[in-house]
């Protein structure tokens, strides 16, 4: 299993990062939470209203985000996820929009060894190497 969290997608279509991007190996699920999809079709949004993004790029960027989607299963933020965010990480402080990341992907695995978390973000890394998650 693969979890894409919302700092990588954004880097992969905004900042044309394709490691973030890169297929996974053949049988490997593709997953992201419903916030990572929020976060970055804000960030789309966000980056076309400051001049940051052309409007083609930002075309572009959008028929990206509805392809990811596609093909990933998306887990909503349900009531789990948010009783787990309410309890303490391996490594605070943590932003309650990674701490929703965190506790998607704890929630998905019962063997931590199994699933790689693709992130930008230092936080989100630390914290999950910490909870035995592979990182990209």
């Amino acid at each position: 299993m693969r979890y894409l969290e919302s700092s990588a997608l954004v880097a992969a279509l905004l900042e044309h990062d394709t490691a973030a991007m890169a297929p996974p190996t053949p049988g490997t699920l593709l997953v992201t939470s419903a916030l990572t999809l929020a976060k970055t079709g804000r960030a789309i949004v966000r980056a076309r209203a400051t001049g940051r993004l052309t409007a083609a790029d930002e075309r572009r960027a959008v028929l990206a985000l509805r392809t990811f989607e596609r093909r990933c299963f998306v887990v909503d933020v349900g009531p789990e996820v948010l009783a787990r965010v309410r309890r303490p990480f391996p490594m605070e402080p943590i932003r309650t929009l990674d701490a929703v990341h965190l506790a998607t992907v704890e929630m998905l695995a019962d063997a931590p060894q199994l699933v790689t978390v693709v992130t930008r973000d230092e936080r989100v890394r630390q914290n999950a190497i910490a909870l035995g998650f592979m990182v990209e």
